[in-house]
């Protein structure tokens, strides 16, 4: 099979773009980029990308511009060169959330390619286009969407929730496959593992003292540290956050405990008015120890290592969305992976993401909820099960590999 990629690698950077360069890289690399010397024999996946961005900052990211109707039509210029030059016979997308901008993309770009191509797959990163057709959409809207839009042959989704958007355009084949991020573990994982634990059995020790007791915390023993790591938005969660770790920290203080909550919040601010909003709730006198130390800092958008330090250093990662068009958050694949404690809401897909009986998981927009979800933690050891349920669902190779196999089952079942 010869596919054409429609989609967009980072930046901006955020979990769709961030799935799609892993696949690409999976699936062996663009056969079409410049310099490239060409497989001979091709794999048995062959994948050639159209680099689809139409936003250049988290902030534009479905928005309607003018400029975005010129790159659609360039995009759709080089599908053309690729499905007629190189013989790509499947178109293979990501559905547009539930948004009119977004949408519109969408219908132009299957008006323009759809009749091109022999199959047509579809990759369900966002989630909401089921509710929309059915409760906000027009009916001119539904019947353009269906049109243009409807009947892929197959349809990937990341998990048994996800398959009310396939379904909604009529799929023929359905298939869940779920997202994962490469192993972000070093070699020195189980020392990382010993320090969490230390730091476990230090604050358990210390429930038993007062803060009066001379002990010192010369190792950060009193904080348990909390990390929000998404984008900062409402919907995602951040003031949720901000509110259950400060309440928190008021029953702390209320048992006469030494412990206390430090939170670290990590990620970009699409709108002005919500980073006012976090800049003067910072700057409240609840963020600062006894002795006068911040209990909250904001680190800006992070990856790489500057990610990979926060999430070694945490103790639990607090992702309490509700965000509309939320479909498979990577940032609870990857805490996993680190063991991490972590608190998320009953929201969409993120139930099937955990083992039965998981009680890390509380009602949307409930600070309250979040609250006593974080106090269950504050004594325990790492998570090790999460972390083995990491390396048994979410693994690379595991997800990629599936989605390979389900192309190639298509293309041997109607040859």
């Amino acid at each position: 099979m010869r596919l054409v990629l429609f989609a967009h690698v980072p930046p901006p950077t955020h979990g769709q773009s961030l799935m799609v360069r892993q696949l690409l890289e999976f699936l062996g690399g663009d056969m079409s980029r410049p310099g490239a010397a060409p497989a001979v024999p091709l794999p048995p996946v062959a994948c050639y990308h159209v680099d689809a961005r139409f936003s250049t900052t988290l902030a534009d990211v479905g928005q309607p511009r003018l400029g975005k109707l010129l790159l659609l039509f360039r995009h759709v210029a080089r599908v053309w060169y690729l499905r007629w030059w190189h013989g790509a016979d499947c178109f293979f997308h990501v559905p547009a959330p539930a948004k009119r901008s977004a949408l519109l993309r969408d219908w132009l770009v299957m008006l323009l390619c759809r009749p091109c191509f022999r199959w047509r797959v579809c990759w369900f990163q966002a989630a909401g286009l089921a509710d929309w057709l059915e409760r906000e959409a027009t009916p001119g809207q539904r019947w353009l969407t269906r049109r243009l839009m409807g009947r892929p042959d197959l349809s990937i989704v990341l998990g048994e929730w996800g398959r009310r958007d396939a379904e909604a355009l009529g799929s023929r084949r359905v298939f869940v496959a779920p997202n994962t991020v490469p192993d972000p573990c070093p070699p020195d994982a189980a020392e990382v593992l010993r320090s969490r634990a230390g730091r476990a059995l230090a604050r358990t020790r210390l429930c038993g003292a007062s803060a009066s007791s001379g002990i010192p915390d010369t190792a950060g023993s009193y904080r348990f540290r909390l990390l929000f790591l998404s984008l900062c938005t409402r919907e995602k969660g951040l003031f949720d956050t901000l509110q259950a770790a400060a309440l928190v920290n008021q029953r702390l203080a209320g048992a006469g405990s030494p412990l206390r909550v430090e939170l670290a919040v990590a990620g970009e601010f699409p709108d002005a008015a919500e980073r006012a909003d976090f800049e003067q709730r910072s700057r409240a006198p609840e963020w600062r120890d006894a002795d006068g130390r911040p209990l909250l800092r904001h680190h800006g958008f992070v990856e790489g290592e500057a990610k990979h330090a926060l999430l070694r250093d945490s103790d639990c990662l607090c992702f309490p969305t509700y965000y509309a068009a939320e479909a498979f958050p990577l940032v609870l694949v990857e805490a996993m992976a680190w063991s991490l404690h972590i608190v998320t809401t009953r929201w969409r897909i993120i139930p099937e993401l955990f083992p039965e009986g998981f009680d890390g998981l509380v009602e949307p927009q409930q600070p309250q909820q979040i609250a006593d979800a974080i106090e269950r933690r504050l004594l325990r050891p790492p998570e090790i099960e999460l972390r083995r349920r990491y390396e048994e669902r979410y693994a690379p190779e595991r997800c990629f590999g599936a989605i390979r196999q389900a192309l190639l089952e298509l293309e041997a079942t109607t040859d």
